[in-house]
């Protein structure tokens, strides 16, 4: 049987004697789309902290790909990627941003893969490569945000609300985006959202939660 991309096991965490997380098990399979939902407070941020090693668990284990949690080292890490509801960007033009990723990983073919990227989120490299990350709306920085994670083709994409900011034609372009790194890499996607009707739409399962706890696994 395959080893799953993520295994949590009695997984806890606890802030100031406050159990924010609880979780008995969760299996994560490579390739699929998880999506993630449930009240604000309910643990779903400290779930995909844990996920991107952000964030080590008070107790309990977490294997990815078949390794502990402390035996995933920079090397592993570098093969996830995370999108935050605030998009944060260098004080840099955008091709910067886009292949900074490629960059602190040592990949060449960085004009390429940049344009490439930046075509996925439907900005024209043309047009915004040189723009000062200033020069962009919320929405236009939130894809250059995004195409700075798909440039180093993760293994692993984590999106928190990654559209919750944005107008619906962004919005929309960050769901198309997403979805395309499954198609075309085979990206394993966990996605927190509250719009439930896109996540049913493209997920594999989803995650419901409430006071750190999963109610129900569809």
């Amino acid at each position: 049987m395959m080893e799953p991309m993520y295994l949590l096991e009695n997984v806890r965490q606890i802030y100031g004697g406050r159990t924010v997380l609880d979780v008995e098990r969760l299996e994560i399979q490579a390739h699929t789309i998880t999506g993630v939902i449930g009240p604000n407070g309910s643990g779903k941020s400290t779930l995909m902290r844990i996920l991107a090693f952000v964030e080590k668990p008070t107790s309990g284990r977490v294997s990815f790909q078949g390794l502990p949690w402390a035996q995933a080292d920079l090397a592993t890490r570098r093969h996830m990627a995370m999108l935050s509801q605030e998009p944060y960007l260098l004080k840099r033009s955008v091709q910067a941003n886009v292949a900074y990723g490629l960059k602190i990983r040592g990949i060449s073919d960085t004009p390429a893969r940049v344009a490439e990227a930046l075509k996925q989120v439907g900005l024209d490299p043309e047009r915004f490569a040189r723009r000062s990350w200033r020069e962009l709306s919320g929405g236009e920085a939130q894809r250059v945000a995004l195409a700075a994670r798909l440039v180093v083709r993760p293994n692993v994409l984590l999106l928190d609300e990654p559209t919750a900011s944005v107008d619906r034609k962004n919005s929309d372009l960050i769901q198309r985006a997403a979805l395309d790194a499954r198609n075309r890499s085979g990206t394993t996607l966990i996605i927190i959202s509250h719009q439930l009707e896109w996540l049913q739409e493209v997920s594999d399962h989803i995650l419901s939660m409430n006071y750190g706890h999963l109610v129900r696994v569809q």
